[in-house]
């Protein structure tokens, strides 16, 4: 196919926060996507989204965005609580969804999701960009070969001392705030997409006055290994994830969640490999959401069905065992 075929992605956004405005920004450098319409229950916070991005369309409406019919796909970035409803929202309009993570509050909204998506034969994705930066398929490629042996030990920790108040998206406890969920989610991505589901799983947390969680540590035991995770809102840590092999180490350096750089460390020797970004990193996984939606296919091999159902189980495992509930 020449770049001329190219099919155009038309792309609508739900939810237009912080999240929305680096995806809106890095569309533009994906071939073949137009950012075409917004939505906002706000009217006034859907046309400045709209002016600032050169956005032709906006709407202070969900409903209007998805019965648009020249809108081919919708990425969903509103609260963690409103995943399900406005996922579903799409899929029965035939919208093919990109929904951000945590994909839902829980295993059974995953699973209903999922089922929606199967009866409407419409595509669906868990938005968790990472398992499409270059630096982390790297990594697991790497590990997966096995060429400093197998993993015996995961470190992985996540952290920044929050300025928000309890009533932001972030922190309140109606909208599936807390650190777990907002950022502990992606230390437990890396133990899971490397070393699988843990056999048994400690853990432990501290809460704010709200109810939600401050911080979060855990640790996942394998029969030949460990995973020691940490998720933050109390302090600034170093967000790196840090790979113990048999034979050396390799190590994602700080914000390992987003384009950055990779060390490898064996007999005193050290490797660095840059996969820094003139993006925020968006792109990847647009990229290949775009692909699939052209190749007509459902369900992503990168990010399955199975490894959201088993990612969101695990998270609903931890929340569980420190008395989480939402």
């Amino acid at each position: 196919m020449s770049r001329q075929e190219i099919k155009i992605i038309r792309w609508g956004i739900l939810g237009l926060g912080h999240i929305a405005k680096k995806f809106a920004q890095d569309i533009v450098s994906v071939q073949g996507s137009e950012l075409y319409a917004v939505a906002s229950r706000s009217h006034q916070k859907a046309s400045s989204f709209a002016n600032e991005f050169q956005v032709s369309i906006h709407y202070d409406s969900y409903e209007l965005l998805v019965k648009d019919p020249l809108v081919d796909a919708v990425y969903i970035a509103t609260p963690h609580s409103f995943h399900k409803e406005h996922t579903i929202l799409c899929l029965k309009n035939k919208k093919a969804v990109l929904c951000e993570k945590p994909f839902a509050m829980n295993l059974e909204e995953v699973e209903e999701m999922i089922r929606v998506a199967k009866t409407n034969n419409t595509l669906l994705m868990e938005a968790l960009w990472t398992t499409f930066l270059p630096h982390y398929q790297y990594v697991k490629n790497f590990l997966k070969n096995e060429t400093f042996g197998k993993v015996t030990l995961l470190e992985a920790d996540f952290g920044f001392k929050s300025t928000h108040s309890l009533e932001s998206r972030v922190l309140k406890k109606e909208l599936g705030g807390g650190s777990l969920l907002d950022i502990g989610i992606y230390p437990v991505f890396l133990a899971l997409s490397t070393l699988g589901i843990p056999k048994f799983i400690e853990s432990t947390a501290t809460f704010f006055d709200n109810g939600v969680d401050s911080s979060c540590d855990i640790i996942f035991n394998y029969n030949d290994a460990r995973a020691i995770l940490k998720s933050t809102f109390l302090e600034n840590t170093p967000t790196e994830a840090i790979f113990t092999c048999e034979r050396g180490v390799v190590k994602v350096n700080t914000q390992f969640h987003q384009p950055t750089t990779v060390t490898l460390l064996q007999n005193g020797i050290e490797e660095h490999v840059d996969f820094s970004s003139k993006t925020f990193g968006y792109n990847f996984e647009i990229e290949h959401f775009n692909q699939l939606l052209r190749d007509h296919k459902t369900e992503s091999e990168l990010m399955s069905f199975s490894f959201s159902k088993d990612l969101i189980a695990t998270l609903d495992r931890i929340r569980k065992q420190i008395n989480l509930k939402y």
